[in-house]
């Protein structure tokens, strides 16, 4: 009886553990943007105001996490005839798609019901966010720029619904960054796609055969050049502008760097793992992290 319980508390632990990896929490550093608002905005020692936005930031990775699910659902059969992807735990057998929409069904009740609770608009915002990624994983990802814009709103959506958590009025030239920024992630994202189908590596996007390294290379190169003028003009215009000017420089070595690594290591396909694993730009980005604090809150 004790090793039945004991291989029934493993196989249950084994499924939870599934569960989450659907979520995937790699992924969970771009709703950080959340955090935004509050930084920008001189809030960011006001306590209160940091734990709301702390709780913003859990619940919009559990609606991030909601839309994971949804989209490895949906994509199984592929995922299973891919070489990376039929690891995944529904792919893989793990989680069996039942587990997960059950899974999903309490993740986004409780998500939205807490989110009510937390602030009305920026609940309407995750549920957004969630409505549209989802559009994305059935029809949106499937039409030619179409799909790298989609991903863009989704990050505006995300540092909109921060803003909205410590009621200010976020610059439009940070929205505009984020915009481009977002961009230049998901077109990288999509050029390393396209290199390992050249070098001979099956994959499940058939929306790469809209793309050709031409067009690719023409949007980044509008796109990288439009980052740094927009972040450039914010600093223009910013409150402590002549001290803001001197955080340029971080931004853009954290492009050229993460341009160095996609071409380099070929790790455009998984942004998130670059800025998990990259020491020079996890460096880069606390220090433009730190200079801004200290900009905005001491000079």
């Amino acid at each position: 009886m004790e090793n039945k319980a004991l291989v029934q508390q493993r196989n249950l632990f084994v499924i939870i553990s599934g569960l989450l990896k659907t979520m995937r929490p790699k992924q969970w550093t771009k709703n950080l943007l959340v955090f935004a608002g509050l930084i920008f905005s001189n809030n960011l020692f006001d306590y209160g105001l940091l734990g709301t936005t702390g709780l913003g930031f859990l619940l919009f990775c559990m609606f991030s996490g909601s839309v994971y699910i949804i989209n490895d659902i949906i994509d199984l059969e592929k995922d299973r005839a891919h070489p990376k992807k039929r690891k995944r735990p529904i792919a893989s057998g793990l989680v069996s798609v039942r587990q997960a929409v059950f899974f999903l069904i309490i993740l986004f009740v409780t998500t939205v019901i807490v989110s009510f609770q937390l602030n009305t608009i920026f609940a309407y915002l995750g549920i957004a966010y969630f409505a549209l990624i989802t559009l994305y994983s059935f029809h949106l990802k499937h039409i030619v720029i179409l799909d790298v814009m989609t991903i863009a709103v989704g990050f505006v959506l995300r540092a909109v619904a921060g803003a909205v958590l410590v009621d200010v009025r976020i610059s439009p030239w940070l929205l505009l960054c984020t915009i481009l920024l977002s961009m230049f992630l998901a077109l990288h994202k999509r050029k390393s796609e396209m290199k390992l189908v050249a070098n001979g590596q099956k994959t499940t996007r058939k929306i790469l055969e809209e793309y050709t390294p031409e067009l690719i290379d023409d949007m980044l190169h509008i796109v990288t050049s439009s980052t740094v003028m927009a972040y450039s003009l914010y600093t223009f215009n910013s409150h402590n502008s002549i001290y803001m000017m001197a955080t340029i420089p971080f931004v853009i070595y954290g492009i050229f760097r993460y341009q160095y690594i996609a071409h380099t290591k070929d790790m455009g396909e998984t942004p998130e793992l670059v800025l998990l694993n990259d020491k020079p730009l996890i460096i880069d980005i606390l220090l433009w992290v730190v200079s801004c604090v200290g900009i905005l809150y001491f000079l």
